[in-house]
């Protein structure tokens, strides 16, 4: 049992820092949206996560092998002549969306350290 709850302690922390590296992503973009050249990053984790999650052998040590990739969005599908990708209305719908989850995993962090003190304590 608290096995379990150590394994989604690390799992929440993990996506936490998936967040704040994501939201660093979306800031560079949009910090960067009329520079020319400029190619927008992109936060990769949580594919990670549940294909760890759905393998028979996850174990506690598996989320900490997790890596946060940041990686640059190459794809040529940009309209604009400058060769920039960033499109700025997207990068606001995404920063709004990535503060959202931001908020619910600290709410889950704590409400998760709350029950294991309940708990622990009987």
């Amino acid at each position: 049992m608290l096995d379990k709850i150590l394994n989604s302690k690390n799992i929440i922390h993990k996506a936490l820092d998936a967040s704040w590296k994501r939201n660093e992503a979306i800031a560079q973009n949009i910090v960067n949206a009329d520079t020319p050249g400029y190619k927008r990053k992109t936060v990769s984790f949580e594919e990670d996560l549940r294909e760890a999650m759905e393998s028979k052998d996850f174990k506690k040590s598996s989320v900490d092998k997790i890596e946060i990739n940041v990686t640059e969005d190459n794809t040529n599908l940009s309209m604009r002549l400058d060769g920039n990708n960033v499109v700025i209305e997207a990068e606001v719908a995404a920063l709004a969306k990535n503060t959202i989850q931001y908020n619910a995993l600290t709410q889950l962090a704590g409400y998760s350290k709350l029950k294991m003190v309940i708990k622990e304590g009987k």
